[in-house]
């Protein structure tokens, strides 16, 4: 694994869900970001994905729509390369 994801226990509703924003350690480059992006896209078609990227720091994933289960989101961020951890 390249890096670890892990929730902030954010979450904030939005028109059509909720919004929930997960810590990724490890992205470096556009390309990370594209990964990340494109694994957790495909899940149940949320409305958005944002990706603020910090090289060689704690990058945050930004999805909204309508809530996602936790393993799913930690499935697409494996496919990725990256490893969803343990909420704090």
């Amino acid at each position: 694994m390249f890096g670890a994801v892990s929730t902030t226990n954010q979450a904030a509703a939005t028109a059509g869900g909720t919004t929930n924003t997960y810590q990724v350690v490890g992205m470096t480059c556009s390309h990370c970001v594209a990964s990340v992006t494109k694994e957790i896209s495909k899940l149940a078609r949320p409305e958005d994905v944002n990706v603020t990227l910090v090289p060689g720091g704690v990058s945050l994933v930004t999805i909204a729509g309508a809530p996602l289960d936790r393993p799913a989101v930690a499935a697409a961020t494996d496919e990725a390369g990256y490893e969803l951890v343990a909420e704090s």
